[in-house]
């Protein structure tokens, strides 16, 4: 008995010694070495953390500044559709409110927007045949005066400080007509430029009239299509933001119109005291080119002291100079400041790169469109990221009641799916 025990003992001691009888046991796992876990974290741990935020930051700021290049791109590419549609979005900022005052007076809705839209042209139209009608009419004495002006001026080089001779005026007389002879083919060149470019305002005017005719007719049912292209979760932001920019840009254009009307009283108030024959153009210029910050003032201000040196001399033009400056002064130190400042809640410096960026881009155009642009964008940014929206519950799929936006038939007993 002592020996089957001894024997079994034995047996067990040679089992857990050389595994025989017993399956074996799995290994267990093995440990990483330090060094090959140490790797990749000391290569992460060798970038500096700001160069490493740095290369956050410059990879989004890189995938946004193409998506606005693309942008921008598209835009100047398609400028002979989105210049006449902004346009009309200008417009309808302007003569949705009124057709909107005449509706809740009782007014159809049909005769509200047709009142809008002939007021409107009525206004424009009037503006531009009264000031055309004064440049023809003085067409002929402006001329002569033009003339009288530069022989006096010619006297004065002849005679004047500079002492020049009547050789060198010839000879200068002479390269000038032998400049424009030779660039005889860039000037029919422009010519035609010039022809297709009327042709593009044409058509231009024709598609902002319709656009802005179809903003006040169904201006709530397009936007809200437009809202609902985005997704469920993001439509309140939309929504908001584009209230608010649609309500920065009514304020923008009433403003910009009373700017404008200070604008022309002053400098064509300043034309009439002077004695200048055309001062209701000048006026009506200045009004129209003040819609263009800086530049409209320029340009016009320059136009009326070009006339009032025509007229009446070297310094009735001096005089006429200093009126225009203190128009613009008052216009960038109270007007722009007070009014416009709190309308649109841009900084004058903004102001002045919006249009100088606008202008180098678009040229005109650009100058135009750049300050309510960046007015609308600003406020729209601000609204997103001040979360102001997301108490609100998103808006229902939106239902497009619009028949210029309904692309199903509608028949009675017609549902979607059958």
């Amino acid at each position: 008995m002592a020996d089957s025990d001894g024997a079994g003992r034995a047996g067990r001691r040679a089992r857990r010694w050389f595994g025989f009888g017993a399956a074996a046991k799995p290994a267990p796992p093995s440990k990483p070495t330090p060094a090959a876990d140490a790797a990749p974290r000391d290569a992460e741990a060798s970038v500096p953390y700001g160069m490493r935020v740095a290369g956050s930051w410059s990879w989004r700021l890189l995938l946004i500044g193409g998506v606005l290049a693309v942008v921008v791109f598209l835009v100047i590419q398609l400028r002979l559709i989105v210049i006449p549609l902004l346009v009309a979005v200008l417009l309808s900022a302007l003569l949705v409110p009124f057709s909107g005052f005449l509706q809740r007076h009782r007014w159809p809705k049909w005769l509200a927007v047709a009142v809008a839209m002939l007021s409107a042209l009525a206004v424009v139209g009037g503006l531009l045949t009264l000031g055309i009608w004064q440049i023809v009419r003085g067409a002929d004495e402006l001329g002569a005066q033009s003339l009288v002006a530069w022989d006096e001026f010619r006297d004065w080089l002849l005679d004047g400080p500079l002492h020049l001779t009547e050789g060198q005026l010839n000879e200068w007389m002479a390269k000038a007509v032998e400049t424009v002879q030779e660039d005889m083919g860039i000037i029919w060149s422009g010519a035609l430029s010039v022809g297709t470019t009327v042709g593009h305002f044409l058509a231009g005017m024709l598609l902002a009239l319709f656009a802005t005719l179809f903003m006040l007719i169904d201006g709530r049912g397009i936007w809200n299509w437009l809202v609902g292209i985005f997704p469920r979760r993001a439509r309140a932001a939309v929504d908001g933001a584009g209230q608010a920019g649609w309500e920065t840009l009514q304020n923008f254009v009433k403003v910009q119109i009373l700017v404008a009307t200070i604008d022309a009283i002053g400098i064509g108030l300043g034309a009439w005291l002077l004695g200048l024959p055309l001062a209701v153009p000048i006026a009506i210029l200045v009004f129209l080119g003040s819609f263009i910050p800086i530049v409209g003032a320029v340009v016009t201000g320059a136009l009326a002291v070009f006339v009032a040196l025509v007229y009446n001399g070297f310094w009735p033009a001096v005089i006429m100079l200093g009126i225009v400056l203190l128009v613009q002064q008052v216009e960038g130190h109270v007007l722009q400041p007070l009014i416009m400042g709190t309308a649109v809640k841009v900084h004058p410096l903004g102001v002045v790169i919006a249009v100088a960026t606008g202008s180098l881009l678009a040229g005109i155009p650009g100058a135009l469109f750049a300050v309510p642009v960046a007015a609308v964008v600003n406020v729209m940014i601000l609204y997103v990221s001040s979360g102001v929206w997301k108490d609100d519950a998103p808006p229902s799929t939106v239902a497009v009641r619009s028949p210029l936006w309904r692309t199903v038939p509608q028949r009675p007993g017609f549902q979607r799916g059958e």
